[in-house]
């Protein structure tokens, strides 16, 4: 049995499995301990095997190590999903609405809902954008929100990831894996699929296309090789039959389209999904030394010749600090309440928020707006003095990019791990596509803090992943099958997910 301190996603508050999984764990029990190593091993073997891997950047070196796999799935029903999902849907939607509306008419600002002054010290505001209103609407065509589920039992949204989210190739790989781990499950459980992401994400993509394309030529841009999510950039355009391309393999011709360089001459693309940063993509426009980028691709751009997923200038929405006004943003435009809540988060750049921040700095998770990653945040009630007052300086020293949230009681779900089966804490990154009309993952990116009493998932920092089941019928019959209310989870550990992309 696995101890419970907590809300665990498998385990109720006596370390009896919920009715969702308890197949899943009669199983288990069934192979025993040794039986689950020997299949941890196979597994890990068969991903070093099969190449799939992440990088890791170390003192100036490029690490590709295999990727961190618990054999352990974490489930979730499948009515509790359709919240979700719906939630997750209506936030893009706003968020979208939110894009368009800062580089053209600003009518949220105007209306007083949104503080002008956040722009100014934006990050990823792009000027070179205003004016732009992509096809359909929509900037952020692929993201990953990052949720997790507090003590109350609620999943809440973490943050946004709307520039160039990563891992949906591990959604997709891990399971796989998973099938071949415990084929006897996967006959007997409803669990929802997740391979049709590719088909979403290619149907997407041709749908951004030109007019009068009617089989649109699709590549994803890559940095190369050496980029920590390379493999994903392979793994998707092998899955989608694109071309996979870097900046010196496109060329703007004369005429403002986009060409791929190849044995038989220029051909046009019709749809860059990029993903490389905004300020590589056009050494024209942005940082004249890149040379990761294409010159003339915003030109070609803007002349409506060629779409970018995700569009330049979306990630001005992927600040932390923006993101507290993402409840607003959906009744602003959208005249809905959120069907899924933000966690509370307290903006360092008004002066209240502020003073309340310094003065509750052991009570509060400290983020930097802009990072990603997991990196640069500081949790209060474990870090040391010595931290503390350094986020202390660098928040009075710089309060727009700095937020706080409280620290939360997260789930956690049981992990192979080597003394047995233990309580890990977890995230989860659902993936986002929006245009024509949205799309969401069943499920997602489990992500997990493999190290005992480690708050930190990301898998740069040590995190691992798991397969994530949505699991339909004969749960949903069952009124037990949810995680435990806020009134039946009293006595729960204090703990926090530090999530960003990668």
């Amino acid at each position: 049995m696995v101890t419970v301190a907590g809300v665990d996603e498998l385990l109720d508050e006596t370390g009896q499995p919920r009715p969702i999984a308890r197949d899943l764990m009669s199983r288990l029990d069934t192979l025993g301990l040794d039986e689950l190593r020997e299949r941890q091993r196979a597994t890990d073997l068969e991903i070093l095997t099969m190449g799939i891997t992440f990088t890791v950047y170390s003192d100036g070196e490029n690490i590709d190590r295999a990727w961190p796999f618990d054999i352990v799935p974490r489930l979730i029903a499948g009515a509790e999903w359709e919240q979700v999902d719906r939630g997750l849907k209506q936030r893009l939607r706003a968020l979208n609405m939110f894009i368009d509306d800062l580089y053209n008419d600003r009518r949220i600002i105007a209306d007083g809902v949104f503080p002008a002054d956040l722009l100014d010290d934006s990050a990823n505001y792009r000027p070179e954008c205003e004016g732009i209103s992509p096809k359909f609407g929509v900037w952020a065509h692929i993201s990953g929100s990052d949720l997790v589920r507090a003590g109350d039992g609620e999943f809440y949204v973490l943050e946004d990831n709307l520039r160039v989210p990563s891992g949906v190739s591990y959604v997709i790989e891990n399971r796989g894996v998973a099938k071949r781990t415990f084929p006897e499950l996967f006959e007997r459980e409803f669990v929802r699929p997740v391979d049709g992401y590719t088909d979403e994400l290619n149907k997407m993509l041709a749908s951004l296309a030109p007019e009068g394309r009617s089989n649109p030529r699709i590549a994803v841009l890559t940095p190369g090789i050496f980029n920590s999510a390379y493999f994903e950039h392979s793994f998707l355009a092998q899955r989608m039959g694109a071309a996979l391309v870097e900046g010196a393999d496109l060329m703007v011709g004369d005429d403002d389209n986009v060409y791929m360089k190849t044995i038989h001459g220029p051909e046009r693309v019709d749809v860059i999904y990029r993903r490389i940063d905004d300020l590589f993509i056009d050494p024209d426009v942005f940082r004249e030394d890149s040379t990761l980028g294409v010159h003339g691709l915003m030109r070609a751009w803007k002349a409506g010749n060629v779409a970018i997923a995700n569009a330049p200038g979306a990630g001005v929405a992927d600040d932390k600090c923006v993101y507290a006004w993402v409840p607003d943003m959906v009744r602003y435009y959208l005249g809905e309440e959120p069907q899924i809540k933000n966690v509370p988060t307290y903006r360092c750049m008004y002066d209240d928020e502020r003073t309340y921040v310094l003065d509750h700095l052991h009570e509060l998770v400290m983020k930097p707006a802009n990072e990603s990653g997991g990196y640069g945040i500081v949790i209060g009630d474990r870090a040391s003095e010595e931290a503390l007052a350094e986020v202390r300086r660098a928040i009075e020293h710089d309060p727009r990019n700095w937020v706080a949230q409280p620290i939360l009681e997260l789930s956690t779900a049981p992990t192979l791990v080597e003394d047995g089966l233990e309580p890990r804490h977890l995230d989860l990154r659902p993936f986002v596509l929006t245009g024509a009309e949205s799309y969401v993952t069943p499920g997602g990116l489990t992500r997990v803090a493999l190290q005992k009493g480690s708050l930190i998932v990301n898998s740069s920092q040590g995190g691992g992943s798991k397969d994530t089941w949505i699991v339909d019928a004969p749960f949903e019959a069952d009124a037990d099958d949810g995680v435990p209310t806020e009134s039946q989870s009293q006595s729960q550990s204090q703990s926090q997910s530090q999530s960003g992309a990668g």
